[in-house]
């Protein structure tokens, strides 16, 4: 529902949804914008040119694009973020005493959903957000990365840490040995979550399994696990569940496992094959072989089930380049992928803490620039062919991850 209306001079737009509650002051050009979840967090807001985005970890990303120039990107510190939040809970605040005075005229009363929504943004100051984080935390190890359609998901960390760590360009996962949680543990994690999210859960879009290569569990016990998450979520009405899974791990499933977990929901697997080219994934100490994934994602569709298939550009530099590319293109061209798919496209971002700049350097690899990286992608992108209707193609930019 849309709720119209002026307060001190400035048009007022009110957006009452089921997930969300929107309110937007002054118009549309220079509006300031701020959406909250339904248990009062704030979730984006625009204000002054510049948008935010808050995660549930407290943690806050801005972004401002001048014309013709890149989009820019900061992350703000903890202060910084809390006087945001502030910034954006004191015009909302002050939007509803106008309201409740007459002051505001809006064209149609505020529904009581939308009155819900007011109050609890309103209610949840500083010292609110400072408690509402120090949860998350309790709640959850560190998420370290979500494909960019689960940002909204609901994460449920059936494991931690990553079953084999190998990957010289990735550390998300380097300090926390791999563990897969039992039944009884990972319940009282998936009630914690639902607990903390509160009637913010309507904001959530699907049900991610975490972390990173979570399938790779044996089906004997992650069939338990799945039992679990649909004892305390309602699997359909969220989305489905979705999931990594690395291509030489997923060729240890068998086309009826993942029929089988197609029937408990699982609906998209997200597959790392970063390069089709051999030489390059044993410099980047990726296990397994290209066509491995091309395999597993092949039994993936058979199954009925999506895939999210993460190209690295840039990997390998110079030296590798042309073999990335044309070999790539095989892998991909092999698997099959349709309209149901998404091909990411995700930019190397490198650290000098990383084992690849090490190794890079030792190798005397001359690193693409950004424009070449993004050249390395439209020459993959060209050489693709689909039987149907092609995936989504997008960009997958790391640095930008916020959960």
């Amino acid at each position: 529902m849309i709720t119209l209306g002026r307060w001190d001079a400035r048009p007022v737009t009110i957006s009452v949804k089921l997930n969300c509650i929107t309110i937007s002051l002054d118009n549309p050009k220079e509006a300031d914008v701020f959406s909250y979840d339904y248990a009062g967090r704030l979730w984006t807001a625009f204000l002054g040119g510049i948008a935010y985005r808050r995660g549930l970890d407290g943690k806050m990303v801005a972004k401002r694009r001048e014309a013709g120039e890149a989009r820019e990107r900061r992350w703000l510190d903890r202060d910084e973020a809390l006087s945001i939040e502030e910034r954006a809970r004191q015009q909302v605040a002050g939007l509803y005493a106008a309201i409740q005075s007459g002051v505001a005229q809006l064209n149609t009363p505020l529904p009581p959903r939308g009155c819900t929504g007011f109050e609890r943004a309103i209610a949840f100051d500083m010292a609110r957000s400072q408690a509402d984080v120090a949860a998350y935390h309790q709640v959850y190890q560190p998420v370290g990365i979500l494909p960019p359609d689960q940002y909204m998901a609901v994460v449920l960390q059936a494991t931690e840490g990553c079953s084999f760590n190998t990957c010289t360009f990735c550390s998300f996962y380097k300090n926390r040995p791999f563990r897969i949680k039992q039944p009884d543990e990972f319940r009282a994690h998936a009630c914690a979550v639902k607990d903390f999210l509160g009637d913010g859960l309507s904001l959530r879009r699907t049900i991610f399994l975490g972390d990173a290569n979570a399938l790779v569990v044996p089906m004997p016990r992650l069939l338990p696990l799945l039992d679990v998450v649909h004892e305390v979520y309602n699997v359909a009405a969220l989305g489905g569940l979705y999931a990594f899974l690395d291509g030489f791990s997923g060729e240890k499933k068998t086309a009826s496992d993942y029929r089988r977990l197609a029937q408990q929901g699982l609906t998209r697997v997200y597959v790392g094959l970063e390069s089709g080219n051999e030489d390059l994934l044993a410099f980047l100490k990726k296990p397994g072989q290209a066509d491995d994934s091309v395999q597993a994602v092949r039994a993936m569709k058979a199954a009925g089930i999506a895939v999210g298939v993460i190209v690295l550009l840039g990997a390998g530099g110079q030296t590798y380049a042309e073999a990335h590319v044309r070999d790539t293109i095989r892998a991909i061209n092999a698997m099959g992928l349709d309209g149901e798919d998404i091909l990411y496209f995700s930019e190397l971002v490198v650290d000098d803490d990383l084992p690849y700049a090490r190794d890079a350097y030792h190798a005397g690899l001359k690193p693409l620039s950004p424009a070449e990286r993004l050249v390395q992608g439209e020459l993959i992108e060209h050489g693709l062919r689909f039987a149907g209707e092609s995936p989504q193609i997008s960009r997958y930019d790391i640095r930008e991850f916020i959960y």
